[in-house]
């Protein structure tokens, strides 16, 4: 019973440091640069707050 929780301890310290050396290495992740191309726009916002529409 003894090897079984070794074998526990050994397997979660190995997953910790992998997950470690995983988010060190990738840092933030991919995250795409935003490109200013097109101003803002409403697009298909409706013209009344949608409170008021509730109601």
């Amino acid at each position: 019973m003894e090897i079984f929780g070794i074998a526990l301890v050994v397997l979660v310290l190995i997953s910790v440091a992998a997950t470690f050396t995983a988010v060190l290495r990738d840092g933030r992740g991919h995250t795409p640069p935003e490109y200013s191309i097109r101003d803002w726009s409403a697009l298909d916002l409706p013209s009344s707050s949608y409170s008021t529409r509730i109601i």
